[in-house]
């Protein structure tokens, strides 16, 4: 998109000569920095195909908001500035766009590098569910549905590899039997889910570090992206932060071997998010602690490798291979973080049990 459009967006805001700079690193949203004089703010464009009904984004996040204000809770909720009309998302002929305040004297980070950072970006994600523990989850409404249901990714995998790209699924024998070797962690996923001490809480279900905000000193100061903001299992948020924080390497590498998992990033995640939800959490929950990441590497494995059959259509692809890379490098991580699954648990039942 042009800035010319750009502009043209902003001028809905009363916004006019604004400075505009693309955000990169972002698979669904696109996302940009304006600055006009001495304000400075997010523009978002909301990708319609992963989110078919973007309204409910806005309100989620003001019934969140009005939540906080009839408990007094100071927690800095990044949320929707309306339009001079009074819009929270603004529709235009480009599409979908909201405005959001840039939160002074803060920066993201893009990959964990210490347990100090981990510990910080956990114990915020933590501190958000935590600052909602009085809120009705089911009062808000599903961005995307199904979002992180395990049995419904293993379906659609299993569709996708009966119906999808024929050469792609022909090549791919050795990554449908890795898949299917851990099946049974969908039994275990739903024998979680259906048990009554799972909880439904307000969840983030997007826990990559580049989704929390530090200040200079290098604490963390909120989290950001509330577009995904649902009700949910415990297992979405620490899950995802097990499956983007523990290793060195991420999502896109291709050298499998730089994959592993670092007991001491495992440690402060549990540390920062339990130091909030360690009274919250029920005994069934935290004894499922370390399993979430396994839940959800699994699922991710499934995602890419689906999309892979499917020609590429949810993620994209800068190359032909890249999801299939992707795919293998989540089985990957997937058998390391089993390794320590065990090790893991018993660390988070010696100290928060």
């Amino acid at each position: 998109m042009s800035d010319v459009n750009l502009q043209s967006v902003l001028l809905e805001y009363g916004i006019t000569a604004a400075r505009i700079t693309k955000i990169g690193g972002g698979l669904i949203n696109s996302t940009w920095k304006v600055t006009d004089g001495k304000a400075a703010y997010i523009l978002q464009q909301i990708n319609t195909h992963v989110f078919s009904d973007p309204y409910l984004i806005a309100a989620n996040t003001q019934s969140l908001k009005e939540h906080l204000k009839t408990t007094g809770s100071d927690y800095p909720l990044v949320a929707e500035i309306p339009t001079s009309s009074g819009k929270l998302i603004l529709q235009k002929a480009e599409g979908h766009f909201r405005l959001l305040p840039f939160v002074d004297n803060s920066t993201t980070i893009s990959v964990v590098e210490t347990p100090e950072q981990a510990y910080e970006a956990s114990y915020q994600f933590g501190s958000f569910t935590k600052a909602f523990s009085t809120f009705d989850a089911a009062r808000l409404h599903t961005t995307i549905p199904q979002f992180h249901d395990l049995a419904l990714r293993y379906a659609q995998f299993v569709d996708t590899a009966k119906n999808g790209n024929k050469n792609r699924i022909a090549a791919c024998k050795s990554e449908i039997e890795a898949i299917q070797s851990h099946a049974y962690l969908v039994n275990d996923w739903q024998q979680f889910v259906a048990n009554s001490e799972a909880r439904q809480r307000v969840m983030h279900h997007d826990t990559k570090i580049s989704n929390v905000l530090f200040d200079d000193a290098g604490r963390g100061l909120c989290v950001i992206d509330l577009d995904t903001v649902m009700p949910g299992y415990f297992l979405s948020d620490v899950g995802d932060m097990m499956r983007t924080y523990l290793s060195p390497a991420n999502e896109e590498e291709a050298d499998y071997s730089k994959l592993q998992v670092r007991p001491e990033f495992f440690e402060a995640v549990a540390k920062g998010y339990l130091q909030n939800m360690a009274d919250t959490l029920t005994s069934v929950e935290l004894r499922s602690f370390a399993k979430s990441g396994g839940w959800l590497t699994y699922m991710q494995a499934l995602r890419f490798l689906a999309d892979y059959f499917n020609d590429d259509r949810y993620y994209g692809a800068r190359y032909e291979l890249q999801n299939l890379v992707r795919a293998n490098n989540q089985l990957a991580l997937l058998r390391h973080l089993l390794v320590h699954e065990r090790e893991f648990q018993s660390f988070v039942m010696r100290n928060f049990r």
